[in-house]
């Protein structure tokens, strides 16, 4: 019987992750989705609590597009429209349990690479 060590995010209690970086990471993300979603919130009252929530969420995760496009880059904001239209999951997600290693289908990662960065 093999033991495996797994990480639990501190804001997302039902994922799982077998990196303690990719679950620092995403605590990072949801914290910074939830202090979008506060903003938006103020400034726009008439959205929806779940609406506000998923922009933050989709702003969170794109955090590098919208950072150049906020340094006078608007074009690469363009990567996000030529993009498949990403559908926000809920915070709560069901528990990932480990698969075991003969399992069919292989546990897809929780976060994608990031893509290199332009040089200045």
């Amino acid at each position: 019987m093999a033991v495996e060590v797994v990480y639990r995010s501190s804001r997302d209690l039902e994922r799982l992750f077998m990196d303690k970086a990719e679950a620092d990471r995403h605590d990072k993300m949801l914290e910074l989705a939830e202090l979008l979603a506060e903003v938006l919130q103020k400034a726009v009252p008439s959205l929806t609590e779940q609406q506000v929530e998923e922009a933050g969420i989709y702003m969170a995760k794109n955090r590098d597009v919208f950072a150049k496009a906020f340094k006078s880059q608007p074009d690469a904001l363009s990567e996000l429209l030529s993009a498949p239209a990403e559908v926000v999951a809920p915070v709560v997600a069901p528990v990932e349990a480990p698969q075991a290693p003969d399992a069919a289908e292989p546990v897809a990662p929780a976060k994608p690479a990031k893509a290199a960065k332009a040089p200045k």
